[in-house]
């Protein structure tokens, strides 16, 4: 073995390893729930044409490869999801892999939680008191419940663990589901007040998007992001060629749980025109615009000035199928909730459930959370955009005047809005990769403007609600203790994960700081995860506006 190799290697197994020689050992079941797009998605359609594919990744692996460079048309064809069910168009049928491999690596060479486990193995953790509860994260929450039984199934596990082995379960990924556990009704859990506090000892959040994603605005617009404007101009041809920006917006938008992603909390927690909580001091180019517009081309009309979040988040509705928006309006919600007595009536609407803003955390003062996320790699933040000419389109978008669909969306703080009608043609829309401001403050590439986080997730969105909001009663009733530890992303050239003091937004699952901190919550030491900060959070949530 080469020595880099050999090097890399020895790291295998290295938390959990010196950790079980200091005597610690498996205390509490732990269930990991994989993050947007981490769960491989496997073809059960029996169709001719899709017999090919049959129990094969079509997401995941390298077959995924090889189905998007040989049969693009099929492959999107069976990824996407029917538009106004949310579910699997007639014909195709595509479930989730199960079991530890569903998502422990993506690619061979790639890995996700595969160190996470091997760590957790080292403290007698095995399939009898370890579980991936892997899922199709393009279904949105409602569904999943609707046609996998999802939630069902998650708790019946943790029943049984606890009746079992009389020990409540930690669970490591992201927050959804508790309000369904509890919630009475022939379609929720009926699981009552208090089967959080019985069941759940610890609520391990990793980089979890609780504000949501800059990026996945664009995607739903234009099928763009950094990743796509930053290819070179060749790279770039090629893509447009073969993937579309047009194809590539069409496919995120026909996965709705994708759109869980989208920003939360408006211009309180994001910013205004003026002036945003993350600014950086010596700012040229607020945050709070989070699309840019520049001047007129030619006779392309742009909106007037710049949009805010809140403005944002309607001007991208505004241009997107109808189908999407109702899919939006039905089984989301991304304002902010400050009335106690509206809150509790949130936790028996679903479409609170993904938003910590509307709902609050049930009534668990037993229980632990810890917040665990990177910091210190640049990230999307806020963008300039550009407008072309108008195109046909197969599903269009029908109202150039978007109207809230509820009470709750009347606020300028709310995203949610009903479908427009009749607009006869579809506009173009694309990031303005003319724009760049390389020594400016915040630095603009490719007409990205960059801010703070882990390389995918803004920090007021890692940490904010961690931080500050579950401070707040209204939003934390019992009390629940919050625990946030911030890890500074110091990479290692060598190594293209970053190595184990990387704190990028997947690569930090390989992280020795992440390791320890979950193996000791498992292991009934969570006492010793301390509040390490190393960010600003701290400054930038005193300029939200939470009262």
């Amino acid at each position: 073995m080469a020595p880099t190799a050999q090097w890399l290697a020895s790291r295998d197994f290295k938390v959990g390893t010196e950790l079980a020689e200091k005597g610690y050992n498996a205390e509490f079941p732990v269930i990991m729930v994989p993050g947007i797009v981490s769960t491989g998605l496997e073809s059960w359609s029996t169709s001719e044409e899709a017999r090919g594919f049959f129990r094969k990744r079509l997401w995941g692996t390298t077959t995924m490869i090889r189905a998007v460079l040989t049969d693009k048309d099929r492959w999107v064809k069976s990824l996407s999801l029917d538009t106004i069910t949310g579910l699997d168009p007639p014909g195709i049928k595509v479930r989730a892999a199960q079991g530890i491999d569903a998502a422990s690596t993506f690619i061979p060479g790639y890995w996700i939680w595969a160190k996470v486990i091997e760590n957790l193995a080292c403290l007698n953790y095995d399939s009898n008191n370890l579980f991936l509860a892997a899922y199709d994260w393009r279904l949105s929450f409602y569904n999943l419940e609707e046609r996998d039984n999802y939630f069902s199934l998650l708790k019946m596990r943790i029943e049984h663990w606890k009746q079992r082995q009389g020990k409540k379960t930690v669970i490591v990924g992201h927050s959804m589901g508790s309000e369904w556990v509890e919630a009475e009704g022939p379609t929720y859990g009926n699981g009552g007040p208090k089967w959080v506090d019985e069941h759940i000892e610890a609520f391990i959040n990793v980089a979890g998007t609780m504000f949501g994603v800059a990026k996945a605005m664009t995607a739903f617009l234009s099928g763009e992001m950094k990743d796509t404007v930053e290819i070179n101009p060749a790279g770039s041809y090629v893509l447009e060629r073969y993937f579309s920006r047009k194809e590539r917006a069409s496919l995120f938008r026909s996965w709705a749980g994708s759109a869980s992603m989208w920003i939360k909390g408006g211009n309180d927690i994001w910013g205004t025109g003026d002036h945003a909580p993350d600014d950086p001091d010596n700012c040229t180019l607020s945050h709070g615009r989070f699309f840019s517009f520049q001047q007129e081309h030619g006779d392309h009309m742009h909106p007037s000035g710049n949009l805010t979040a809140a403005e944002a988040s309607n001007w991208v509705l505004e241009r997107t199928p109808v189908e999407w928006q109702r899919m939006l309006s039905t089984n989301y919600s991304y304002g902010l909730e400050r009335d106690e007595a509206q809150l509790k009536k949130n936790n028996h609407d679903h479409t609170k459930w993904t938003n910590p803003l509307e709902v609050r955390l049930p009534d668990a003062p037993k229980m632990k959370i810890y917040c665990l996320y990177g910091y210190g790699k640049e990230t999307e933040r806020s963008y300039w955009y550009t407008q072309g000419p108008s195109e046909p389109e197969d599903a269009e978008p029908d109202s150039v005047d978007p109207i809230a669909e509820a009470d709750d969306y009347k606020d300028q703080n709310a995203s949610t809005v009903r479908a427009p009608l009749d607009l006869p043609l579809f506009e173009t829309h694309w990031i303005d990769t003319s724009v760049n401001l390389e020594s400016g403050f915040p630095k603009i590439k490719n007409g990205v403007k960059m801010g703070e986080g882990d390389g995918t997730v803004s920090l007021i969105s890692l940490g904010s609600m961690c931080v500050e909001g579950w401070k707040h009663p209204r939003w934390n009733p019992a009390k629940i203790p919050v625990t946030v530890h911030e890890m500074l992303h110091e990479p290692e050239t060598l190594d293209l994960r970053g190595g184990p003091k990387t704190a990028d937004h997947i690569d930090v699952l390989g992280s020795t700081a992440l390791n320890e901190a979950i193996l000791k919550v498992a292991s009934g030491r969570g006492d010793e995860v301390e509040n390490k900060f190393v960010s600003p959070i701290q400054k930038y949530v005193k300029r939200m506006k939470w009262d």
